[in-house]
This record gives C-alpha cells, sequence and structure tokens, in this order.
C-alpha cells in the first residue's frame, strides 16, 4: 500500500469521496453531486492512486468500501469540516449564505417543529435545503458518521463529543372521542379502557408506558400504530383512550377531547412520569460552525415561540 501523496487531495476531492462512500454507487454519487459518472469514476480513480489502495469493490450490483476506505472516511468529513471553518470567517451573513441542513426527528417533533422552522429560517437566507430523515431510536454514531447535523429526540444519544440542549416540556394528556366515551378520573378507570398507542418500529416505547411498566402497571393496549399520524382513525368512533403529548392534540389531534392523565395514577408513579422533554443534539464538530450555531437558534426561537403560544 503506498503512501498518502496529502498535497494531492483537496475538498472537491474529499467530498467526492464521501458522497461515493454514502450512495454505494458512482452514478448515484454523480447524480447527488451533478457531476457526469465518467467525471466522478475520473476523480476516483486518480484518489486511489493517491492513497494506494481500491477503496471501493463490486459487490453485486453496488459498491462497498474497503477496510482502507472505512478508515478514512471519518478522517475525510473532519477535514472538510475543517475546511469550512477555514472558510467561513468571523461573520455570517444569512442574507447570503445557502445552506443544506440535515435533521433527524420522528413524526411528531417533525411535525411540530421543523415546517414553522423551514418557514422562519429560510425568509431569511438566500437558500435552504432542508432534509428530514427519521430518528428512530436516536444513535451518536448518526451523528459521528454526518448522517444528521442535528437530531431532535426525547432520548438523544450521549457521549463525550455529543452536545444536547433541552428545546421544551409538554406533558402527556388522555385523548379520545367524547362522543363515545367520557375521561378516566381514576387510575381505575384508566386502566380498565383500552388503549392505542405508538411504537416507533425502530424506537423504545414511549417514556411514558416505560415508567407505568416500571411499576408493574400495564394499560390493555389493543392497537400500536407506527406513528402518532396513525392515531386518529382509532380513535374516531371508538371507546379507545390515546395518551399523547399534550402539543400533539392541538396538533393533529383537535377533533378529540383530551384530559389530563388520572391523578391517582400519577401519584403512584415516579415524578414527571407524565412529562416529556425535547432535546436537540449535535456533534462537537459542529459546535463553533456559525451557519450551524445560527441555525440551531432559529429552532429555539420556534421552541420558545410555540411555548408562549400554548
Amino acid at each position: 500500500m503506498g503512501s498518502f501523496d496529502h498535497l494531492g487531495v483537496d475538498g472537491h476531492l474529499l467530498r467526492l469521496f464521501v458522497t461515493v462512500y454514502e450512495e454505494g454507487s458512482v452514478s448515484a454519487a454523480a447524480r447527488r453531486l451533478d457531476m457526469a459518472q465518467s467525471a466522478v469514476s475520473h476523480a476516483l480513480n486518480r484518489l486511489r492512486r493517491l492513497v494506494g489502495d481500491p477503496l471501493f469493490v463490486k459487490s453485486g450490483r453496488r459498491i462497498v468500501a474497503t477496510q482502507h476506505a472505512e478508515h478514512l472516511v471519518p478522517q475525510a468529513r473532519l477535514l472538510m469540516d475543517g475546511l469550512k471553518a477555514l472558510t467561513a470567517g468571523d461573520g455570517f451573513d444569512p442574507a447570503q449564505a445557502r445552506l443544506s441542513w440535515t435533521v433527524a426527528a420522528n413524526d411528531f417533533q417533525r411535525d411540530l417543529l421543523l415546517p414553522r422552522f423551514y418557514t422562519r429560517a429560510a425568509a431569511q437566507l438566500a437558500d435552504l435545503r432542508l432534509q428530514v430523515i427519521p430518528s428512530g431510536r436516536p444513535t451518536s454514531e448518526m451523528l459521528r458518521e454526518a448522517r444528521c447535523d442535528l437530531l431532535i429526540s426525547p432520548a438523544p444519544p450521549e457521549g463525550l463529543d455529543i452536545i444536547q440542549k433541552r428545546l421544551f416540556d409538554d406533558r402527556y394528556v388522555c385523548v379520545f372521542d367524547g362522543a363515545r366515551r367520557v375521561a378516566p378520573t381514576s387510575a381505575a378507570a384508566f386502566l380498565a379502557g383500552r388503549h392505542v398507542t405508538v411504537v416507533h418500529p425502530s424506537a423504545d416505547p414511549l417514556n411514558f408506558d416505560k415508567a407505568l411498566e416500571g411499576l408493574g402497571i400495564h394499560r390493555d393496549v389493543v392497537v400500536t400504530v407506527a406513528n402518532f399520524s396513525g392515531l386518529a382513525p382509532f380513535l374516531r368512533g371508538t371507546d379507545l383512550v390515546a395518551c399523547v403529548p399534550s402539543r400533539l392534540h392541538g396538533l393533529e389531534l383537535r377533533e378529540f377531547q383530551a384530559a389530563p392523565l388520572p391523578a391517582d395514577l400519577l401519584a403512584a408513579a415516579p415524578p414527571g412520569t407524565d412529562t416529556l422533554r425535547m432535546y436537540m443534539a449535535w456533534h462537537l464538530r459542529g459546535q463553533h460552525d456559525p451557519a450551524q450555531a445560527w441555525l440551531r437558534g432559529q429552532l429555539e426561537a420556534v421552541a420558545r415561540e410555540m411555548g408562549d403560544d400554548a
């Protein structure tokens, strides 16, 4: 394996390498970079000569990274971040900025925060390209591997290189069809009812359910759906009950009645059982990037405004 000719590598070559790695395809990388496939192939061959490694090998219809390429990808991402910081300068002018931002969030926080965030931020920027991906059960690797720039979750990942900040607090409430049933006002009535709840395919049960299960309390869940948007069809015209964040009731479930969780149920549970805390998390490498700091500030402003409206 040859030595790495560091003077022959530039930022464009690094971006191309990382894009081919992320796409697992030269043609897909070419489309994403708006380049001819032959140009991507030539640049990739140049990088192969520089590092003395094939970098990618065929596997069926796709290509997979060699062990050396896997080792180089994190270094390439850090170098790209360094180049970005080097050219950012001391000031940041939103009116001149053209930004791309990838945010990982599940449906509640996505629908609650990100449309208002986009409207607010895009109005101040020259251009904003926002990509939203599902967070599922969030991991620190999503941020370390730059699969997203920011992650929004009630259960953010932890790590010495991961920074967290609380965006807002909410409380769980009971939501139901008032034409079919009354609010459960006691723990006994609550546990006697039939429930519908959300279990994301790649995430844990709601924190509310985990807190109750820790006490050996199990509500009678007869329907589970993969996201909060799936609750309404099962509540409508039935006696089912859902426990959801109160802001979701105002967002997507306004047609249904809402009531606090029974006081005697909460009295038997740990403090904060009915509380939902939402956080944003990002990697340390983006901490001092002026563009990312500005975008995070816009998201915080949206969360504050929604708290004022509540």
